[in-house]
């Protein structure tokens, strides 16, 4: 069996846009698949052809709504039953990971479950990309390839060729991803101190550092409904910043997150394509990680290291 007969690559609903350029990068088509829908809600999983004995890599990033997680479930069991040699689970952007610990009494943890519910329907391996807590890695008992949006956001950051630059974390939590990326690029860090009044609703912020006539970067690793990053990018411009650009690896973007960027200082906000963006904002733009993702994909399917790709 030849290196293309293999394996095959199969997408979900949602992320069929992304599965389509991983496949023309690795030179495949993707697979048949047919998920049927019914008029409750619920929904089957079918292949459209064999994959006994093929090593079968899944792409679905579960971000809500909760359809994607259990498409990719079923996906992942109707492989099983069909005697794939392997299952790999290909998500670009793995949902519920805010939820990593107990924060509070009485609560779930979601990112845990997730891993449990992956586990229990039969993946051999996770390939994921800039996991909001890297501690969740160890929440799964197979290999996780975990990969870092740095590959394709600092090559554009240095294709910008920007002066004076400054790069800023919109909060403590995300000083240590802000970090790598200064050391990187040979720049200072800027960091926010920010208090929360409740979920989603910032109450206030400072900024620790200096960003007077400076071009600033603002590092994160998804925005939601963006009240923190256009927060900051405010702040920033308001201390004197020259320009105040944002980078996120996943484009989560809900509720009024794009009128909130298009009404605020940032000159424009940088995302992966992890997950797909329908709303028109000027200052949105996507760079596609799916050459990254194939060229995972190739090196598991030859067991060859992929830790070489990784520029920080």
């Amino acid at each position: 069996m030849s290196e293309k007969d293999s394996y095959m690559v199969f997408s979900g609903t949602s992320t069929r846009y992304l599965a389509e350029k991983i496949c023309q990068s690795l030179g495949c088509e993707l697979g048949q698949l047919v998920i049927t829908k019914f008029s409750d809600g619920e929904f089957a999983v079918s292949y459209e052809e064999s994959i006994r004995g093929r090593d079968i890599f899944l792409v679905q990033s579960t971000f809500p709504n909760s359809d994607n997680l259990m498409e990719l479930l079923l996906m992942i069991d109707a492989a099983k039953r069909a005697s794939a040699r392997t299952i790999n689970a290909v998500i670009p952007y793995f949902g519920w990971a805010r939820q990593d610990r107990k924060d509070k009494p009485r609560v779930s943890i979601g990112a845990k479950l997730v891993a449990d519910l992956l586990s229990v329907a039969g993946i051999d391996r996770l390939i994921t990309m800039d996991l909001h807590a890297d501690q969740i890695q160890g929440f799964f008992d197979v290999p996780v390839d975990h990969l870092y949006a740095s590959g394709v956001i600092l090559p554009y950051l240095q294709g910008l060729q920007l002066d004076n630059l400054v790069i800023a974390s919109p909060d403590v939590g995300g000083s240590k991803r802000a970090s790598t990326y200064a050391k990187y690029l040979g720049c200072p860090l800027v960091l926010c101190n920010k208090t929360r009044a409740r979920a989603n609703v910032v109450a206030s912020m400072q900024i620790i550092g200096d960003v007077k006539d400076k071009n600033v970067v603002i590092i994160d690793d998804m925005v939601d409904t963006a009240g923190t990053i256009t927060k900051a990018a405010d702040i920033m411009k308001e201390a004197g910043a020259k320009t105040v650009r944002a980078c996120a690896s996943h484009c989560v973007m809900s509720g009024p997150a794009s009128e909130r960027v298009q009404n605020s200082a940032l000159e424009e906000i940088v995302f992966t394509d992890s997950i797909p963006y329908s709303n028109r904002c000027a200052k949105v733009k996507q760079i596609s990680v799916a050459k990254m993702f194939a060229e995972t994909i190739r090196r598991v399917i030859n067991n060859e290291s992929i830790s070489s790709q990784y520029l920080i």
